[in-house]
């Protein structure tokens, strides 16, 4: 099976426990992968992963240090593939829970030919949302892969391809948005982004706990309006590029 690993702050000892806990449930090898603490990070390191200045123009308001050590881990997780010889990476964060199927999703998504960047192991429609796509087709028996027509923003669980992790680290160091919003943006680096309905693991409770930590308030009009802006742009390219 491809190598699983979860993403999980020293700090967050309870998650961690939970986490090899349901992959000793399943039977399954995931591994810890320490995020990173971005103060613990030097100045030229902070500077080499993100940038105030594409901050104040891709992004309504300055990110936190939990959303850029959040990314950062990303990164470093995608580094990871490339520097190894596996195919592809399964890539978890610690406040989710994985289903029965779970490995068998994992093995189905082994066996698809190449042609993908990242799967989404979840997305809106296991939240209560309407999912957008383009498409699907049967992945195994009970699982669907979908192209969406608009990517969902959650990275609680992905597989991330050898294409797709030299796609992101060749576009995104640095960068100016957070993790989930900047995927969605797969038009600036041809990420091709497929999911897969129902979803392979779910959100566990712990979830509504971010470990990100308070994010930076939307209260100014100029904020709003700048928000606003980039969403309307967001919809525009989308479309146009769909």
């Amino acid at each position: 099976m491809l190598p699983i690993i979860f993403i999980n702050l020293d700090s967050d000892q309870e998650r961690r426990q939970r986490m090899e806990g349901e992959f000793a449930r399943l039977g399954l090898d995931g591994r810890r992968f320490e995020a990173t603490r971005w103060t613990a990070l030097s100045a030229d390191e902070q500077a080499r992963f993100y940038s105030p200045e594409l901050n104040a123009r891709q992004f309504h308001k300055p990110l936190v240090n939990g959303e850029k050590g959040c990314y950062a881990s990303h990164l470093r997780c995608w580094q990871m593939l490339l520097d190894s010889d596996a195919p592809a990476l399964v890539v978890l964060e610690d406040d989710i829970r994985l289903k029965d199927e779970f490995a068998q999703v994992i093995t189905a998504i082994e066996a698809l030919p190449a042609g993908w960047d990242m799967i989404k192991l979840i997305g809106r429609s296991d939240l209560g949302k309407r999912e957008k796509l383009r498409a699907q087709a049967p992945l195994c028996p009970g699982f669907s892969l979908v192209d969406y027509r608009r990517i969902p923003s959650l990275t609680a669980g992905y597989v991330v391809s050898r294409s797709g992790a030299a796609k992101l680290l060749a576009q995104r160091l640095p960068f100016g948005r957070p993790v989930d919003v900047d995927l969605r943006y797969w038009w600036e680096n041809h990420l091709k982004v497929r999911g897969i309905m129902p979803a392979a693991i779910h959100l566990d409770e712990s979830s509504e706990q971010s470990s990100i930590g308070q994010k930076a308030g939307e209260g100014s009009l100029a904020i709003k309006w700048h928000k606003f802006c980039l969403k309307a742009a967001y919809s525009w390219h989308s479309w146009r590029q769909r």
